[in-house]
């Protein structure tokens, strides 16, 4: 359209235009230099703003796409809670052990595993895990929740000659990522109750979140 209207003014213009001369002073027409000119910048904005609008609707889906994932991550369930599953006591051992709880009670979302004794956060948010344990008073008691190989609360009780059993636990929030692994390591030396059901391992979802992304750094080369 703008194309169009330019070539009308270029018509009502002194033909003397197309063979080179521009016909500033004609009456009743227009400067055709100026109206290239302005034509020029018009369709310089015209071009900027369809790139603006490409760049918009660009972000436009990718958002309509994150929203999507929010919901969907906010009617995902993730509820898990597991006992030790075994008789007699479990330990001691030379070595840190991860403590594995095979008799699962609820694992909603399947994020726990029996084999390993090991959950994997299948979205990104906040989650809330406790652990407890028995065990006699003869040997130390020490439990440990890591994230990933990070520690990040235990709890423990020493072993004393007058003192026939303990009991202990913790429980702690944490703001995981997808995939991080969360799991629970008995320390070296010490041991727990695995009989009736005394020693278990639990968690689960808060409130979903957004992936947290790093930011990308360009290196700008010179020349």
């Amino acid at each position: 359209m703008l194309r169009f209207i330019y070539l009308l003014l270029i018509f009502g213009c002194d033909l003397n235009f197309v063979q080179g001369e521009c016909p500033h002073t004609a009456p009743g027409c227009l400067d055709c230099c100026t109206v290239q000119r302005k034509f020029d910048t018009i369709e310089d904005r015209l071009t900027a703003l369809e790139k603006l609008l490409k760049e918009f609707q660009i972000r436009l889906i990718k958002n309509e796409n994150k929203t999507a994932e929010l919901c969907s991550q906010a009617n995902f369930k993730v509820i898990f809670s597991a006992v030790v599953g075994r008789f007699g006591t479990i330990g001691p051992f030379s070595t840190d052990t991860t403590l594995v709880c095979r008799r699962v009670i609820t694992n909603i979302g399947n994020a726990y595993s029996r084999f390993s004794g090991i959950f994997t956060a299948p979205v990104p948010g906040v989650y809330y895990f406790t652990f407890f344990y028995h065990a006699g008073g003869e040997c130390d008691a020490m439990l440990y929740l890591y994230r990933n190989y990070q520690l990040i609360v235990m709890t423990s009780d020493h072993s004393l000659r007058h003192d026939t059993a303990d009991n202990g636990g913790n429980a702690v929030f944490l703001q995981l990522r997808k995939g991080d692994q969360v799991h629970v390591r008995m320390g070296a030396n010490s041991h727990v109750w695995g009989s009736y059901r005394h020693t278990t391992f639990s968690g689960f979802l808060v409130t979903p979140m957004a992936e947290e992304r790093k930011p990308i750094y360009y290196l700008h080369r010179k020349g």
